[in-house]
């Protein structure tokens, strides 16, 4: 592809934006009545609202424009056919696999891969079954009441934030926790409360071999042996998702409680794998089935929508419109459910590990923005903590407002009261209060601009009926093709993550020397590590 700034429309995008500066919101609904109606679109349950956006019908021409000399529809289509798409590490990005129908057919290779997604899926709704239905017995014969699942990023986030998200959907007879960070804290304060002879862990590494999840899982058999009193107690305490079969049964894992997946799926994607294990065990094989179908529906509407209609297509272009032409640095996610707290802490990860890159595709150096910092809290936290910058910091920050039309828990006018607050944000912030406005309202000449708010601040608002396992997982699938869409754009890889290595790297090498007292070892660094490692090592408990 070449280089996105130097297509035709790319310039007229430019010269168009700034033309448009002048134009603010207000003025844009007043001249277009039907705006809020017209500028909307609904797929796999989802409606967006996309209308509080500083775009016209011109606007959006351009960029549908940009994307067609970008290929996307046949980058859509290169990755539904098994594509080897992630070209630095010559793969397919096949995520939409993980959801197909099992009659389906995805060739990776000329091999049809749906039937061992589905072989995968069944086990892993037999194993499901059975602990759920408290068959399955730890050592001492007691059933399963916790399950801990130890892994980092993609094998976290994910399968944290659903099953977070599906709660009341869960069998609230089994304990869920998450560790991820390598902090021994992490560790100590998760499985505080929790009786070893209860307890399973579900160990989360694609090679077994990466360092915080290994580590963890080494601590958790130690946990576990030292309070069951022998090795044998692993089998029963232990289960793997990974493809490393040797270094699982080195560790004590039986080979048939060993899930395995596939290297044509990227860690952030891989929630409707083995990676999703724990979350079955929470909400069971027939509500993961329903968020599978969500992605599917989603899947489908990406794929064969126009692009006018189509959702995760207009999300993308609105964000390169903001970070490309309007020099945004950010984008904020604010879901008004508590369910979904941790949503974006997860599109965080989606985001900014897809498409955080500064090569093209080709090798060469971008000289164009790419992936923005994304960020947010659940409303109405939020609306007591950063949104006094949105409305009147002087960054320009679009935001994205999640919403559901029903309440899982209706109690009072709750539910009234957070969707209240939802659409007025959305209001405040594309229209702002002018100063005449404040004065009108008797304030005090002195107060007035500090009372003024300027408006002309971008939203979308997505809105589904309730949040269900089906509307999760379109949702989830839509901000995936949201990123895949941008990074097509912007024309770099969205599917590899090379940016993560370096520091993994630099970090074995020191651990040896923050238990050495020799020297030798610190010289490859640089003065200012030398002196922090020294300092640790003199302050560190013996």
């Amino acid at each position: 592809m070449p280089r996105p700034t130097d297509s035709s429309s790319w310039k007229r995008l430019e010269q168009h934006a700034a033309a448009l500066a002048p134009h603010t919101l207000r003025d844009l609904f007043a001249r277009e009545p039907d705006r809020g109606e017209r500028l909307a679109a609904e797929g796999a349950g989802w409606r967006l609202d996309y209308s509080k956006n500083r775009v016209t019908d011109e606007t959006l021409s351009l960029l549908f424009e940009f994307a067609t000399d970008a290929g996307l529809r046949g980058r859509i289509d290169a990755m539904f056919d098994g594509e080897r798409i992630n070209t630095t590490e010559n793969r397919a990005a096949l995520h939409v696999a993980l959801r197909a129908d099992r009659d389906a057919c995805i060739e990776v290779d000329g091999v049809d891969i749906v039937p061992e997604v589905h072989t995968v899926l069944d086990r892993m709704a037999s194993f499901a079954g059975c602990v759920r239905g408290g068959n399955w017995l730890g050592h001492t014969g007691r059933p399963i009441r916790n399950v801990v699942n130890l892994g980092i990023g993609g094998s976290d986030l994910g399968p944290a934030l659903a099953t977070d998200a599906l709660r009341a959907y869960a069998d609230r007879n089994l304990t869920l926790r998450f560790i991820s960070n390598i902090d021994a804290t992490d560790f100590t304060e998760k499985t505080l409360d929790l009786d070893p002879a209860e307890t399973l862990f579900v160990v989360c590494s694609k090679t077994f071999t990466t360092q915080e999840t290994l580590t963890n899982a080494h601590t958790a058999r130690r946990w576990i042996v030292e309070a069951l009193g022998t090795d044998a107690a692993v089998a029963r305490h232990f289960v793997a998702v990974s493809t490393h079969a040797e270094a699982v049964a080195r560790f004590g894992i039986d080979a048939q409680n060993s899930f395995g997946f596939w290297d044509w799926v990227g860690g952030r994607y891989s929630i409707g794998s083995a990676v999703g294990l724990s979350l079955m065990l929470s909400i069971g094989p027939e509500h993961f089935g329903e968020m599978l179908s969500g992605f599917r529906a989603m899947d489908g509407h990406f794929r064969e929508a126009p692009f006018e209609r189509n959702l995760p297509v207009l999300l993308g272009l609105l964000g390169v419109w903001y970070a490309n032409f309007l020099g945004t640095e950010s984008t904020a996610v604010i879901p008004y459910d508590q369910y979904l707290a941790r949503l974006p802490a997860y599109l965080q990860q989606l985001d900014m590990e897809s498409n955080g890159k500064s090569v093209a595709l080709d090798g060469t150096p971008v000289d164009w923005t790419t992936g923005p910092i994304v960020w947010g809290e659940p409303g109405t936290n939020g609306q007591h903590a950063f949104f006094q910058l949105l409305h009147q910091g002087t960054r320009l920050v679009p935001c994205d407002f999640i919403g559901f039309c029903q309440s899982l828990h209706p109690t009072g006018d709750h539910h009234d009261l957070l969707m209240s607050n939802l659409f007025a944000q959305t209001e405040a912030l594309a229209l702002g209060r002018t100063p005449d406005e404040v004065r009108a309202d008797g304030v005090a000449e002195e107060l007035v601009t500090h009372r003024s708010f300027p408006g002309n601040r971008p939203t979308n608002t997505l809105l589904a009926d309730r949040l269900t396992p089906e509307s999760f997982g379109a949702l989830l699938a839509l901000y995936e093709h949201k990123v895949f869409v941008q990074g097509t754009l912007w024309n770099v890889d969205s599917f590899d993550q090379w940016g993560v290595e370096l520091g993994k790297t630099l970090a074995r090498r020191i651990t040896p020397a923050l238990s050495c007292a020799e020297e030798p070892e610190l010289a490859s660094h640089d003065s200012s590590t030398r002196a922090l490692i020294r300092h640790y090592r003199r302050r560190k408990l013996p």
